[in-house]
C-alpha cells in the first residue's frame, strides 16, 4: 500500500467522450484508491457537444475527488491542458487520456517513482514490460519515425516521447512557461523542455489500448507541421540560449532521485 502526503491530480482532458470517459474514470478512481493514492481527477470539458458534461456530473455523486471546469480558450488538446494546469491542486499532474488508453495501475507506478524523489516520470510504450494493444499500423510506423527523429536530435534514449500519458511535480510545469502548443504537439512540448531544462527524469513501461470506444481527434497530415514546429523550437532554445532557461540545481536534483530510487 503507498502512502504518502503528496496528492497527485489527474487531469483529462475530453472532448466529446461521453462513450468512455465514466468506465475511464471509475478505473482510474478505483485503482488509487486502493492503492491509497491521495488524489483529484479534473476532467477539462473542451468544447463538448454531447453529454460529457452530464457523465462527469452523475460521477460527482459518487466521487468527491472529481471536478470538472469548462475550456474557455479555443478547443484544441493543449488548450484543454493548459486549462488543467491552471486549475489542478495537487503537488504533481498526471496527464490521462478519456478514451481509456491508459492503464490506470500505471499511475501507481508513476507515483512511487515521484515519491522516489524524481520530478517527471515518464512512461513508454515500447521497452521490456511494456504492452500495445490495437495500435493501428500506419500510426504505428509514424509513431516510431517521429520519436526516432527527436531522439537523433537530442541526443535521448527515451522513446516514447509523443506519448500523453505521463507525470510532472508541479515545480516542473512552473518551470516549463511559456507553454505555447495549442493542439497534440503539447505531449512533446511539456517532456521535451522538462529534459531540455534539466529537470530530472524517469521512464518506466506502460500498457496502451486502443480506445475503447469512438474516433480519435488527432489528425496525422495537420499535425505534423505543428509537432516540428515544437521540436525545432525546444531545440533551438536547447542551442541557443546558452542555459538562461535551464533550472538551478539540477544536476544535484537528478543525482539525490537516483539516490533515492537506489535506496
Amino acid at each position: 500500500m503507498i502512502m504518502s502526503e503528496m496528492r497527485l491530480s489527474i487531469v483529462i482532458p475530453a472532448n466529446n467522450e461521453e462513450e468512455n470517459l465514466a468506465q475511464t474514470i471509475f478505473s482510474v478512481e478505483q485503482v488509487l484508491r486502493n492503492a491509497s493514492v491521495p488524489h483529484e481527477i479534473v476532467v477539462v470539458d473542451d468544447h463538448s457537444t454531447d453529454r460529457t458534461a452530464e457523465v462527469v456530473g452523475e460521477l460527482q455523486r459518487l466521487y468527491p475527488e472529481i471536478r470538472i471546469v469548462r475550456n474557455e480558450r479555443p478547443s484544441g488538446f493543449g488548450h484543454a491542458v493548459q486549462t488543467g494546469i491552471d486549475v489542478y491542486e495537487g503537488d504533481a499532474l498526471c496527464l490521462v487520456m478519456a478514451d481509456g488508453s491508459d492503464e490506470p495501475r500505471d499511475i501507481v507506478n508513476y507515483y512511487a517513482k515521484l515519491r522516489d524523489g524524481y520530478e517527471c516520470v515518464f512512461g513508454s510504450r515500447f521497452v521490456p514490460g511494456a504492452k500495445v494493444v490495437n495500435y493501428p499500423k500506419h500510426k504505428l510506423v509514424l509513431n516510431r519515425l517521429a520519436n526516432w527523429l527527436i531522439q537523433a536530435l537530442f541526443g535521448l534514449r527515451y522513446n516514447d516521447v509523443t506519448n500523453a500519458f505521463k507525470c510532472y511535480r508541479r515545480p516542473v510545469l512552473d518551470g516549463l512557461t511559456p507553454i505555447l502548443s495549442h493542439h497534440f504537439n503539447l505531449t512533446v512540448e511539456l517532456p521535451l523542455k522538462a529534459i531540455v531544462r534539466g529537470y530530472s527524469y524517469t521512464v518506466v513501461p506502460t500498457n496502451w489500448y486502443g480506445r475503447m470506444r469512438g474516433i480519435s481527434r488527432l489528425r496525422i497530415r495537420e499535425m505534423g507541421s505543428r509537432y516540428l514546429f515544437i521540436i525545432l523550437y525546444v531545440l533551438l532554445e536547447r542551442l541557443l540560449s546558452r542555459g538562461d532557461y535551464h533550472r538551478a540545481g539540477a544536476p544535484a536534483a537528478a543525482a539525490r532521485a537516483r539516490r533515492r530510487a537506489r535506496a
